[in-house]
C-alpha cells in the first residue's frame, strides 16, 4: 500500500479516473437499489451517475494527452489513507434518508482529501491537478443539490417521505410491537403464579427470566419464518425476527426484574408499576405508528394485560 505522497501524478490522475468509475457504479447501485419503492430518488442517482461518467472521461481524455493508453491500475484500497466506504449500494432494502446522506458525505469527503493533499503537493502540477480534482467534486456535489431539488420536488419528497415511514413501520415497529406486546402480556401469567404460588421472590425471578427468554427465542423465530420479505416488502426476515424476539425478550423481563428485591410485597408492587408503564407504552406506540386512537389502544391492552394478570393470579393462589 502506497501514500498518497507517494504517488506520481500518472498514477494520480489514474486514482481520479477510478474513483470517478467507482463512484458512477454506487450511483447506479442506489438507483437500482430505490427504483421500486422510491422512483425519484433513483432517477436523481441515474443522473449523478451519468455525470461521473462524464467527468472519467474527460479525466481519461487528458490522461491519454499527458501519457498515452496504458492505465496502470490503482485502487482507493491500494492508497494509504484514502477515502473508503463500506458498499452500502449492496443492502436490500435500501433506506432513502442514509442513501442520501452517504452520497453527500462521499462527495465531500473526497473533496475535502483532494485539498489536504494539494496542500502537502510540492509539485506544481500535482498540486494544480488535485485542486481541480476538488473542484469537480465541489460542482457534483452542487450538482446533487440541483437535482434534488428538480427531481425531488415537495410532492415527488412527500410521497418517498411517506414510503419511508411505512417501510420503517413494517420492518421494524410492527415486528417490534408485536415482540413488545407478546412479551409484556404472555409472560404476566407464569410469573405472577410463581409468585403468588411460592411467594419466593428469586424462584419467581427464574421463571420470569426463562419465560421471556424461551418467548424471544420463540417469537423470533416465528417471525423470520412467517415471510421472507420478497413479496410483502418487510425487509430481511432475521432482521424482523432479531427485532421481534429482542422486544419480546425485553418486555417479558422487564416485569421480571422487580423480583430480584428479596421483600415479597415490594417486588410485587414494583413489578405491577413496571407492567402498568410496558401497556402504557404499548399503546403509545400503536397510537403514534399504527394510527390507532390513543384511548382505544390503552383501552385494548389494558384488559388485555389485566385478564393474563388475573389468570396468573388466581392459578398461582388456588
Amino acid at each position: 500500500m502506497k501514500r498518497f505522497a507517494d504517488l506520481s501524478e500518472q498514477e494520480i490522475l489514474a486514482l481520479a479516473i477510478t474513483n470517478e468509475e467507482e463512484d458512477s457504479r454506487i450511483y447506479h447501485g442506489f438507483a437500482d437499489g430505490l427504483r421500486a419503492q422510491y422512483p425519484s430518488s433513483a432517477k436523481m442517482f441515474e443522473e449523478m451517475a451519468d455525470e461521473e461518467v462524464k467527468h472519467r472521461g474527460m479525466l481519461y481524455d487528458l490522461y491519454r494527452t499527458k501519457f498515452g493508453e496504458y492505465l496502470p491500475l490503482i485502487r482507493r484500497q491500494d492508497v494509504k489513507g484514502f477515502v473508503r466506504h463500506k458498499p452500502l449500494w449492496l443492502v436490500r432494502p435500501l433506506g432513502l434518508d442514509e442513501v442520501r446522506k452517504y452520497a453527500a458525505g462521499m462527495e465531500f469527503e473526497t473533496a475535502r482529501f483532494y485539498r489536504k493533499a494539494a496542500e502537502q503537493a510540492r509539485d506544481a502540477s500535482v498540486r494544480e491537478l488535485l485542486i481541480q480534482l476538488a473542484e469537480a467534486e465541489d460542482k457534483h456535489e452542487s450538482l446533487a443539490e440541483q437535482l434534488d431539488e428538480t427531481i425531488l420536488n415537495p410532492r415527488a419528497r412527500a410521497k418517498e417521505d411517506e414510503t419511508a415511514r411505512r417501510m420503517f413501520v413494517l420492518q421494524y415497529v410492527q415486528p417490534g410491537l408485536a415482540g413488545l406486546m407478546d412479551g409484556s402480556v404472555s409472560t404476566l401469567a407464569p410469573l405472577f403464579a410463581a409468585a403468588f404460588a411460592t411467594h419466593q421472590t428469586w424462584q419467581t425471578f427464574l421463571v420470569g427470566l426463562a419465560a421471556a427468554v424461551g418467548a424471544g427465542i420463540s417469537m423470533g423465530f416465528a417471525e423470520a419464518l412467517s415471510d421472507d420479505g420478497s413479496l410483502t416488502g418487510r425487509g430481511s426476515p432475521w432482521l424482523r425476527g432479531s427485532v421481534c424476539g429482542t422486544m419480546t425478550a425485553l418486555g417479558g423481563i422487564g416485569h421480571a426484574l422487580p423480583y430480584l428485591i428479596p421483600h415479597f410485597v415490594t417486588a410485587t408492587v414494583l413489578a405491577v408499576a413496571v407492567v402498568a408503564v410496558e401497556l402504557a407504552v404499548i399503546a403509545y406506540i400503536r397510537y403514534r405508528y399504527m394510527d390507532t386512537p390513543f384511548l382505544q389502544a390503552a383501552f385494548q391492552v389494558v384488559i388485555g394485560g389485566v385478564l393474563v394478570f388475573l389468570a396468573g393470579i388466581i392459578i398461582g393462589s388456588s
